[in-house]
């Protein structure tokens, strides 16, 4: 009997795996997001080590017995962790890895491709959304500090992003979502435009054939002339030359120019036959 339920139960998880390719999509049908009081939370760039680095923690206030945080004034903001001093359970939530908080945007849960880390810049503390698979999206700021400072420090959520909390099948669970109800316009444009990037478009050669400006004339040619050697438009003897049988019309003296006009070919004598 034990194969049977092995098999049924193997069959279920595999219906529920993602297929490649589909994967935020998948998860986000299988979880939902739910509203919570952002007001019971704090999000903050946790020191790691000695502190050269930092890694997100999110902070929860889970009953009011006694207080999970403190934040002082100022930006960057510090942030003393005051759960860590005592036993918090039932009192304080904290999230502190990606089994407690992943990215969301809209209906993509974004778990599988997407991680935050906290990166320290020259004159800030910035929490980026970092893809971990090509054509995932772009990076993203999610939050900042506004400053650099040895400790915890408050991340304040850009405008768009807020926290939401996973749901399956309409319960609230213990894992949190950064998230944002649509793309920034910079991933909706997919970057920048070749006029905003400095490029410009190259003008085209003119097509084979394509008559060219009024008052140019084709190198190696001589303008109102037959080529050497034919007789194709030169009229016969004893009448006026007329326009050539090409359309083109004579070449006109410009204004002020001193450059004479070449000699008029002479007439031909029919060819005795």
């Amino acid at each position: 009997m034990r194969r049977p339920i092995q098999s049924a139960l193997a069959a279920s998880l595999l219906a529920l795996a993602p297929l490649p390719g589909h994967s935020q999509t998948a998860l986000g049908s299988l979880f939902g997001a739910g509203e919570l009081d952002a007001q019971r939370f704090i999000v903050v760039a946790a020191p790691i080590g000695s502190g050269s680095r930092s890694q997100l923690n999110i902070y929860e206030q889970v009953s009011g017995k006694r207080p999970c945080f403190e934040v002082a004034p100022g930006k960057p903001a510090m942030v003393n962790p005051l759960l860590s001093s005592f036993d918090f359970t039932g009192i304080c939530g904290r999230y502190i890895d990606g089994n407690g908080y992943s990215l969301r945007v809209g209906g993509s849960d974004l778990a599988t491709v997407y991680r935050l880390s906290v990166l320290t810049e020259a004159a800030d503390t910035l929490l980026m959304a970092l893809p971990t698979r090509a054509g995932a999206g772009p990076e993203m700021v999610v939050g900042r500090a506004f400053g650099t400072a040895k400790g915890f420090l408050k991340l304040e959520l850009e405008p768009g992003w807020r926290l939401m909390r996973r749901q399956f099948g309409g319960r609230s669970l213990g894992h949190l979502y950064l998230y944002r109800d649509a793309w920034p316009q910079a991933a909706a444009n997919g970057g920048a435009t070749p006029a905003a990037s400095g490029t410009q478009a190259t003008p085209a050669a003119p097509a084979a054939g394509a008559l060219a400006p009024s008052g140019s004339v084709p190198s190696g040619t001589s303008k109102g002339l037959a080529s050497p050697g034919t007789t194709k438009g030169l009229a016969p003897a004893g009448t006026t030359p007329g326009p050539s049988s090409t359309g083109a019309a004579a070449a006109t003296p410009q204004p002020g120019s001193t450059k004479p006009l070449p000699p008029a070919p002479p007439r031909l004598s029919p060819i005795p036959r």
